[in-house]
């Protein structure tokens, strides 16, 4: 016992603050400055091809998808405010909400596939569904990120001083989040 006293009281004080990866932070702001050139020319194309006609799109539908993308934005952030504070029960509640958000939000798009009253051979049809296919894979890749990181801190892999994988999936579903509000009037509300 009193070897382990001796040990304790003249062990070297180590106090490092967790370094956060630079490299790996501006690899993921040029990742999302890249992606923003592909959604803008998305976007661009919209009014290009098919000018501000937009034949009748399920409005409740695109409203309701809308809601649970930006649901899913909140509990992101509750996910990852939750880890920064060590609270790994919170952490892993709020990121199956936001991977079961996600999940019913890709399902809202198929299902706005499946009653569409336009055709992919239209020009407004062309631009939707290149759009809202488009964004609904990078949904889906999300979804993939965050189970994966669901499994990581299911096992302890992230901790308060522990979690830029956390905050790197999670900045990623906000960027896509941010996509689809300017994707949603695009698409939904502007009109002649």
């Amino acid at each position: 016992m009193a070897v382990a006293t001796l040990h304790e009281s003249h062990a070297p004080a180590h106090h490092e603050e967790p370094q956060r990866p630079q490299m790996n932070q501006l690899g993921l702001w040029l990742f999302f400055l890249s992606e923003t050139f592909l959604f803008s020319a998305l976007l661009s194309a919209r009014f290009y091809i098919a000018g501000t006609d937009r034949p009748h799109v399920n409005q409740m539908l695109g409203l309701v998808i809308t809601a649970i993308l930006l649901v899913s934005s909140l509990t992101a952030f509750m996910s990852e405010v939750s880890i920064s504070k060590g609270n790994r029960r919170a952490f892993l509640g709020y990121l199956m909400a936001t991977i079961i958000l996600g999940v019913v939000f890709a399902f809202g798009v198929a299902y706005e596939w499946s009653e569409a009253e336009f055709s992919r051979s239209e020009p407004y049809g062309s631009a939707f569904f290149a759009m809202t296919g488009l964004h609904a894979s990078h949904v889906i890749s999300g979804v993939v990120m965050l189970l994966m990181v669901y499994y990581l801190g299911a096992r302890g892999h992230f901790s308060a001083e522990k979690h830029w994988g956390v905050e790197a999936v999670i900045k990623y579903w906000h960027f896509v989040d941010v996509v689809w509000v300017f994707f949603y009037p695009a698409l939904y509300l502007v009109s002649t």
